[in-house]
């Protein structure tokens, strides 16, 4: 008998859309129910039974936070994707720290976002969200996110690049567990953490004898990685006579143990990261240029954390969660202004800083909810207040000025395609502008 087929439930007052999303999944085997206004969804009783629920952010009676927000009440909340424009990515955001499971901005394209259904429904036998293991929520990351389920399926390797804290091993966990050798171990080795003289027995293994101290036989990590994924983190530190042996590796797919004499053949993928620049290395000399082509087949950089203000507020509940699970403590959140200095901050040390700074705020907070000075006691005027309540001078401002530097990063510093993002006229924006110190350039448009 075959299964029954999932269901997605639909709110959204487009008929266009609507119907063009209807007729499309029907066709990949979903069950759709469709609601064109919020009310109608939230009186059907089959709005709970959806393994799914897309739903757009701007309805004609009510917002879809306001949809999301009295589903939060319900016992089975079914996991919620949003369909948003871009003026409405803050809001998409929040809703993903309320929960919901991922936004789509408007227009996409249909495979990427039956990708994300799938990623996303829970199955049967299963309440609740399916929480899946996600980048982030920033575009920049989906991008990434997406270009890695395309790397998924073949054997070829991936060079991951990105600065120090970025959060590469994630990324290849991730290619990992949504691939084909997800059913294999995942092997990684930090090419800068293990001496020199030991990194090749650590990879490659060495039989008994082929050292002084070698008394048995040692499978290295590569044999142990079977038909799993091989990451060799960190790969722009290993010296050069072992990166020949790993471009054997890659291009013969198999190895000698140390001090052994018959090949054994390598079934796994080869994943690799490095925060360094490995063609100026070659340059110098320093790294093989073969090597680095012969890694970069499929190349994937992680941006850095600055560069994705919306990934910080998610990173900061979710560490927030973990910390105050594991040291025992309850707060309610972090302050507006704790947020603001996050979202301001150089994060020179990325995602592992902002998971440090958390895991101290946890430690040392005192109040209900974290402080600037609980998270960066490094900010000069982070200072405890005698009062233990954060003043609301400047709160406004902080807020307006960040939204204003978006908009004008990204029209490029174009005041007026910045003011229309914005819904305001360009002499609105420039006396903001002008008040609040941040430089722009005229447009004639």
């Amino acid at each position: 008998m075959p299964p029954e087929p999932l269901k997605i439930g639909l709110i959204e007052d487009d008929p266009i859309m609507g119907g063009s999303i209807v007729q499309r999944l029907e066709l990949e085997g979903w069950s759709v129910d469709w609601w064109q206004t919020g009310r109608e969804a939230l009186e059907s009783s089959r709005l709970d039974a959806a393994d799914l629920v897309v739903c757009d952010i701007r309805m004609p009676d009510m917002s879809g936070e306001d949809i999301y927000r009295h589903k939060l009440g319900s016992a089975e909340t079914p996991p919620f994707i949003f369909i948003t424009g871009y003026g409405e990515i803050d809001q998409a955001v929040r809703l993903m720290r309320l929960g919901a499971c991922d936004y789509l901005l408007k227009p996409f394209v249909f495979e990427e976002f039956h990708l994300r259904l799938k990623q996303n429904a829970r199955r049967p036998g299963r309440s609740g969200s399916t929480e899946p293991m996600r980048l982030g929520v920033s575009q920049t990351m989906m991008e990434a996110e997406n270009l890695l389920e395309r790397y998924a399926p073949n054997d070829l390797p991936v060079l991951i690049t990105g600065e120090t804290g970025v959060g590469k091993e994630v990324t290849a966990r991730l290619l990992h567990k949504r691939s084909g050798f997800a059913h294999g171990p995942f092997m990684a080795v930090n090419c800068a953490a293990i001496p020199a003289d030991l990194l090749e027995s650590e990879i490659f293994g060495h039989e008994r004898g082929a050292f002084t101290g070698a008394e048995k036989q040692h499978l290295g990590y590569a044999e142990r990685t079977k038909r799993g994924t091989l990451f060799l983190d960190e790969i722009g530190d290993m010296p050069l006579p072992l990166q020949a042996k790993i471009l054997r590796l890659v291009e013969e797919r198999s190895f000698f143990r140390v001090g052994g004499e018959q090949p054994i053949t390598f079934h796994g993928r080869i994943v690799a990261a490095t925060h360094r620049d490995l063609l100026s290395l070659s340059e110098k000399g320093a790294f093989r240029e073969d090597l680095f082509y012969r890694l970069a087949v499929l190349p994937l950089r992680v941006a850095p954390l600055r560069k994705r203000p919306e990934d910080i507020l998610l990173f900061m509940k979710q560490f927030l969660d973990e910390a105050s699970v594991r040291q025992g403590r309850e707060f309610k959140g972090y302050s507006s202004l704790t947020e603001e200095i996050a979202l301001d901050h150089a994060w020179r040390g990325n995602v592992r800083e902002l998971k440090n700074r958390v895991e101290r705020a946890v430690a040392v907070g005192q109040q209900d909810w974290i402080m600037p000075f609980d998270m960066f006691p490094d900010r000069p005027g982070a200072e405890e207040p005698s009062t233990g309540f954060e003043p609301l001078a400047g709160i406004r401002d902080d807020a307006e000025r960040r939204h204003i530097e978006r908009a004008l990063s990204t029209t490029q510093g174009q005041v007026a395609e910045a003011a229309r993002l914005l819904g305001i006229s360009r002499t609105t924006l420039w006396e903001k502008m002008s008040r609040l110190d941040i430089q722009g350039r005229r447009s004639e448009n």
